[in-house]
């Protein structure tokens, strides 16, 4: 079961981004699911199936927006992803 978050904001802050309403929407999701994985709330697993893309792709995502692969529950993840190998 799929769950969908509103999110009020000005209309011009999309426009001052230079983006369309989509693309802010999506921009906002990632982001959002990005800092979740930052703060080692979600695995980068789950962030990557979320957002339609390969682990690798996101990986290469956090890299695109400052964030470092390596944080606090890492090792709870790759321990996690031995035992699921």
């Amino acid at each position: 079961m799929e769950k969908q978050i509103a999110i009020s904001y000005p209309e011009s802050l999309a426009f001052s981004l230079k983006m369309e309403n989509r693309e802010f929407k999506n921009e906002m999701k990632k982001i959002s699911l990005i800092k979740l994985y930052e703060l080692g709330k979600i695995s980068s697993g789950l962030a990557s199936k979320l957002l339609d893309l390969s682990r690798i792709d996101f990986l290469d995502l956090l890299e695109k927006y400052n964030v470092s692969y390596f944080h606090k529950g890492l090792e709870n993840e790759l321990e996690s992803d031995l035992n699921n190998a």
